[in-house]
């Protein structure tokens, strides 16, 4: 059964308050449901700090995205008396990799989740692990890797573009961007938001959405290509 699962390891949890934790868990959780509803997604948090996601591997970028936009439009307040590494929280969010394989063994009710496309995946965030780390050096927090390595060629560039364009964007742009990525009108968007669609159209902008949007087109059309 070829899936896609998409791990993910939120930046700078520990320099969050206890509440602020709680909030972002119970968020999570609520945020999980929609997915499984929209995307027949199964999602979990292993940890406070840790979740995994299986969706088709056609879905997973923009799932992917929405994960990381959702994250990331939940602002936190920062001041000079918190810990100096909150800031990492509120430019990435979360580092996400997506690995897409086989797995052996899926059995949401048992809450197995077993084979290549874990591997992959897990493997990667390992790579790039920063727990306990004094200084925390980021220079990429969105990844891929298949088993096809024409493919994971392919895909970094893509990738890396992707995760910059995301990492400048400010909460209130996240959030208009995980609106975007669900298919909404910016009329929608703005009537959600309470502000004018000229407000959403000018933060979409800024962000980059048309190349966000074409990113994510463009791997759901190789993804499709490979089924």
């Amino acid at each position: 059964m070829k899936k896609a699962v998409i791990s993910g390891d939120i930046v700078a949890y520990t320099s969050l308050s206890t509440e602020e934790k709680a909030s972002l868990e119970k968020a999570l959780l609520n945020f999980f449901q929609e997915l499984q509803v929209d995307y027949n997604a199964y999602a979990r948090l292993v940890k406070g700090d840790y979740l995994e996601c299986v969706v088709s591997p056609e879905d997973a970028m923009r799932v992917a995205l929405l994960i990381k936009t959702f994250i990331k439009s939940l602002a936190v307040e920062l001041d000079e008396t918190r810990d100096k590494r909150i800031k990492y929280f509120s430019v990435y969010g979360i580092r996400l990799a997506i690995g897409v394989g086989n797995l052996d063994r899926f059995d949401p009710a048992k809450g197995i989740i077993d084979g290549e496309a874990i591997y992959y995946s897990g493997r990667l965030l390992n790579e790039q692990h920063t727990h306990n780390k004094q200084k925390i050096h980021i220079k990429q927090s969105l990844f891929f890797m298949s088993g096809d390595e024409d493919m994971n060629a392919n895909f970094d560039a893509l990738f890396s573009l992707t995760d910059t364009l995301l990492n400048k964007a400010s909460a209130k742009q996240s959030k208009v961007i995980f609106y975007k990525l669900q298919h909404k009108t910016e009329g929608e968007i703005a009537e959600i938001l309470s502000v004018s669609r000229s407000v959403v159209n000018r933060q979409s902008r800024s962000v980059g959405w048309y190349a966000l949007k074409k990113a994510v087109n463009y791997y759901e059309k190789i993804m499709k290509g490979d089924e």
